[in-house]
């Protein structure tokens, strides 16, 4: 068994079995920075933390060490652990950065994915795109239940992709990235009709046929369009959101 291969089934072992107390706390802790129930630059303090989230103080240094290390929280001297500020640049810097790394992993795996990581590709696109179309047909703003699902199949769907990269290193990295990314998403989906003003379905959809067809450099193309446009509609909510402030 190569080392990439040993290290997914060593991680696949880990999803698999019951998650410790201080696992438990990091999802949370996680999940709330990254949808913005704790804001960008709020103070972390482990007293509020272990009343919010009922863990005593071992189990919310774990996760608050654990998602520093995710640059998702920072710890500042004499202050303490408060939640990493947002800004434009680094939104751009987490996008370009996860279209190097994301580009160069759909290439192998379209390169080296068998049968197994095809039907993979066609399963998570048809569970993103039937459970998209039918918040768009109830025509309601997705709650924060609905928000989370949709974002959890539209992860799945762009992890399937690149799958079969064989590389630890790099669908590591592409995990990190893909949570950065997400942070920024969120306050632009946050109160959306699943869709928007983006045909987000034939986005995918023609992702999924170029990577199928083997063909790389136009696949690798449109992956990297398709999180740039992702980009610069952020961009364009962080200006309006500053008008309305201002």
């Amino acid at each position: 068994m190569r080392m990439a291969d040993a290290h997914t089934a060593e991680r696949s072992q880990e999803r698999d079995r019951a998650p410790t107390l201080g696992e438990q706390v990091y999802d949370r802790l996680r999940a709330d920075i990254i949808n913005g129930t704790l804001a960008a630059g709020q103070p972390l303090r482990l007293v509020a933390l272990r009343a919010r989230y009922g863990a005593g103080f071992s189990p919310l240094r774990e996760a608050l060490s654990r998602l520093r290390s995710e640059r998702l929280v920072m710890l500042e001297e004499q202050k303490g652990f408060r939640v990493a500020p947002v800004s434009i640049a680094e939104m751009w810097d987490a996008i370009e950065t996860r279209v190097l790394i994301e580009s160069d992993a759909l290439r192998r795996s379209i390169e080296r994915g068998d049968e197994a990581w095809e039907v993979g590709i066609v399963a998570r696109f048809h569970a993103l795109s039937s459970r998209a179309a039918r918040y768009a047909a109830q025509g309601v703003q997705l709650g924060p239940d609905e928000l989370q699902e949709l974002e959890a199949r539209h992860h799945a769907f762009h992890s399937a992709l690149i799958s079969a990269a064989g590389s630890a290193w790099l669908t590591e990295f592409a995990e990190q990235l893909s949570v950065q990314t997400e942070r920024y998403r969120y306050p632009l989906l946050n109160g959306a009709t699943a869709g928007g003003q983006r045909d987000l379905h034939a986005e995918h959809q023609q992702l999924m046929e170029l990577s199928l067809a083997r063909r790389a450099d136009e696949a690798v193309a449109h992956l990297a369009e398709h999180y740039r446009r992702t980009g610069k509609l952020i961009e364009h909510h962080f200006a309006e959101r500053a008008e309305r402030a201002a």
